[in-house]
């Protein structure tokens, strides 16, 4: 298997990625940093975030594995108190491998296309979004207030359950829709309730003006001055993490609160 690694930062990670990276060598792993088959992150989910992006364009090649040594580890199979419990696992046991689907997003007027695990979120903090949601090209509502959050089954825990949102059981295909401080009154009001939708609709948000505004998704984001139209789907492009052991999804909640 050739691998690499995506670390944290920290002097802890690197110690561990040190330790793994011999011990890996030892069970006949190849070191191949330019042509990896496995990434083995060490850190958090942001950590692992990163590495997705760092690898975005070789989704179809490259797995990934997660060992926790941050604050949050919900998508990390293991923690740094079970290194030897990795090592034992990758010499004798048949992974099985997990897919997640991504979002797509596509600023026409940019020309500009991007990916999220997570969630996408249009946002302001400095002012009133009006936003016109379409879905599958047909209106939905007007929302007003910061803007909304569009969140994939693996993102219901992230942003979207600080919204909240609903946690969506592992298997299910959906996407999630929730709006962000919304400004509803006896003149103006919109559904409210998170909107749990096929995971093949298509959303789209118009507005005359997004000045000042900003699409966030996962870590990354880009301002959306002179953009009135966003396109967002369930995107094609899967991102493997590879599985060693059975790790119930019902544990990763207990672990997350």
């Amino acid at each position: 298997m050739r691998f690499s690694f995506q670390l944290r930062g920290d002097v802890n990670s690197k110690r561990v990625g040190d330790y793994l990276k011999k011990e890996c060598l030892k069970a006949g792993w190849e070191y191949r940093p330019d042509d990896p088959e496995i990434i083995l992150s060490i850190g958090g989910d942001g950590t692992l975030l990163r590495a997705i992006h760092k690898y975005i364009d070789c989704l179809d090649k490259i797995m990934f594995v997660g060992i926790h040594t941050g604050t949050l580890g919900f998508f990390t199979d293991y923690t740094q108190d079970e290194l030897e419990l990795f090592l034992d696992d990758i010499v004798n046991q048949k992974p099985y491998i997990e897919e997640s689907p991504l979002l797509e997003f596509d600023i026409p007027e940019k020309e500009f296309k991007d990916y999220a695990l997570n969630e996408i979120r249009i946002e302001s903090l400095e002012k009133t979004l009006y936003l016109d949601i379409y879905i599958d090209g047909e209106f939905f509502e007007r929302t007003t207030g910061s803007g909304i959050c569009l969140s994939t089954q693996a993102g219901s825990t992230a942003v979207n359950r600080a919204l909240k949102g609903a946690v969506v059981d592992s298997g299910l295909q959906v996407l999630q829709l929730c709006e962000i401080m919304p400004i509803s009154h006896k003149i103006h009001h919109t559904l409210l309730n998170p909107y749990i939708m096929k995971s093949d609709r298509e959303v789209v948000i118009r507005s005359v003006s997004l000045h000042n505004a900003e699409a966030c998704y996962d870590h990354l984001h880009i301002g959306l001055n002179d953009v009135n139209e966003i396109h967002m789907k369930t995107s094609e492009k899967k991102v493997r993490f590879v599985r060693y052991r059975t790790y119930s999804y019902l544990k990763r909640l207990k672990n997350l609160y």
